[in-house]
């Protein structure tokens, strides 16, 4: 009798309960008569506007206050916490509506994974730029002498490592965060666990919350081309244009190839039967 139910339990388990989404079409213009398509766009940039706003200042606080005591303010991981709790609260708003990337490497991890349509990925990215040069711009005009004199927030690779260093950082960094993102949305872990979409948010924070810690001391971590390009846009200093080609070329790297690994290695949806 037991053997009998353990039988049928592995059948049930093994039989399909959930139903991949077909791949998003490159140009879809049915999409451009839909409110939605626009709400997306709103809600990207006003997501990645408070991520870059409390990110930064955040930073630059914690950069005053050391300044005078060596001891006081959040530390690198009250930083850390900062970036990690923004994603965290705003892909738990967002994420009803455009999807919750506020990143531009993990919009193009998606779009490689055809769950995007092209225009749909090059709006995005252009909605999350302008979000994050609106949210260092914010903190600027709140402190411009704070501002100026911390560094606002730009990335680059801090004394002592070399440029290989902080790309290599970028990559591994991103892939962790996109890899998360695909692990927390996906179709077949939502469908037989019914709190996954709903505790989608905690794992993608958590992530940025981990690759901050490891690589603050490293590059001041990127892995969001957006966040790197609103605060060199800003603070617009030659420190912060002179490897700011690493914020890009690192997080598109890692996001393609968290893309490819998770399609297909862990769902092997190239050798899947039609």
């Amino acid at each position: 009798m037991a053997k009998d139910m353990a039988a049928a339990e592995q059948g049930s388990f093994s039989a399909k309960d959930y139903h991949d989404p077909p791949p998003e079409p490159f140009f879809d213009p049915v999409e451009l008569g839909k409110w939605s398509f626009y709400r997306a766009f709103i809600a990207e940039f006003i997501a990645t506007l408070l991520f870059l706003y409390v990110g930064v200042l955040t930073v630059i606080g914690y950069k005053h206050q050391n300044a005078n005591d060596p001891c006081g303010g959040v530390g690198l991981l009250g930083i850390a916490w900062a970036f990690g709790g923004m994603i965290f609260a705003l892909v738990y708003c967002t994420a009803g509506i455009s999807g919750g990337h506020i990143n531009p490497a993990v919009t193009f991890g998606l779009f490689l994974a055809r769950k995007l349509s092209l225009m749909r990925t090059l709006f995005y990215i252009i909605m999350q730029c302008l979000g994050a040069i609106c949210g260092a711009g914010v903190v600027k005009g709140f402190m411009p002498s704070q501002y100026e004199l911390q560094g606002g927030g730009a990335n680059s690779v801090a004394h002592g490592y070399t440029k290989g260093d902080g790309l290599g950082a970028e990559i591994v960094g991103t892939f962790v965060l996109v890899y998360t993102v695909f692990s927390a949305t996906d179709a077949k872990r939502s469908a037989r666990d019914s709190h996954v979409p709903i505790l989608a948010p905690l794992p993608i924070g958590f992530a940025v919350f981990l690759v901050h810690l490891a690589t603050i001391p490293i590059t001041g971590t990127g892995i969001n081309p957006a966040r790197s390009l609103g605060a060199a846009i800003i603070y617009n200093r030659s420190e912060a244009w002179n490897e700011h080609w690493i914020f890009w070329v690192g997080p598109f790297i890692g996001a393609a190839l968290a893309a490819l690994y998770h399609q297909v290695v862990i769902r092997a949806i190239p050798f899947k039967s039609k």
